[in-house]
């Protein structure tokens, strides 16, 4: 199986590795320009979004995170992950890489204690909302994945893929089967785009 990395330098990012192994995956830590070299696919975990986006340029991770979009391969960004992967950021606004052509509002579905589980309209799809961020536009060339209450919680603009919950603090591994593969090679159609309305 290819090794997809995970970005490691804050926040939720074991979870992501247990769950991509649990699917046969090799995985490693990204904290390093020289990392990304031997990667198949890329997770942005969540976590605190200003803290990332600090490390990232202290470590020099953007110019090879910048190369690594463009290639094509697959990423799947989540929470603090997507606010990175955003066009703007409000609430309040701050520096993001827009590789999705969507707004995000920071803490839109609550803060910590605000934090719920739900299930993504028309789907048994498992929703963990924790400090999520709310997508408030989504771009014409974004696809919106699913939806909650009919606005967008997951999208995908080319190989980038961002969800404002947490797939991998559930049992469901159908997201990171459906944009990694996995060892049983069973092909995962979850992108069967439900009736959606963007923002």
């Amino acid at each position: 199986m290819p090794t997809i990395g995970v970005l490691g330098l804050q926040g939720g990012y074991d979870a992501h590795i247990q769950m991509l192994e649990a699917l046969g995956h090799k995985t490693l830590q990204v904290r390093n320009p020289d990392d990304f070299a031997s990667l198949s696919g890329l997770v942005l975990p969540g976590g605190e979004s200003t803290t990332q986006l600090k490390l990232i340029h202290r470590f020099n991770l953007k110019l090879n995170l910048d190369a690594f979009i463009a290639s094509g391969k697959p990423v799947f960004a989540t929470c603090a992950g997507m606010i990175l992967c955003a066009a703007h950021v409000t609430h309040p606004e701050q520096d993001s890489f827009g590789y999705v052509d969507i707004d995000v509002e920071r803490n839109g579905w609550g803060r910590q204690l605000d934090s719920f589980e739900a299930k993504a309209d028309g789907t048994d799809l498992e929703l963990c909302f924790i400090r999520a961020p709310r997508i408030i536009r989504v771009g014409s060339g974004v696809e919106v994945v699913a939806t909650f209450k009919g606005e967008p919680v997951m999208v995908r603009q080319g190989n980038v893929t961002a969800a404002t919950f947490h797939p991998e603090l559930t049992d469901d591994s159908r997201v990171h089967a459906a944009i990694f593969g996995s060892a049983t090679g069973e092909v995962i159609e979850l992108f069967k785009n439900p009736k959606s309305k963007s923002a």
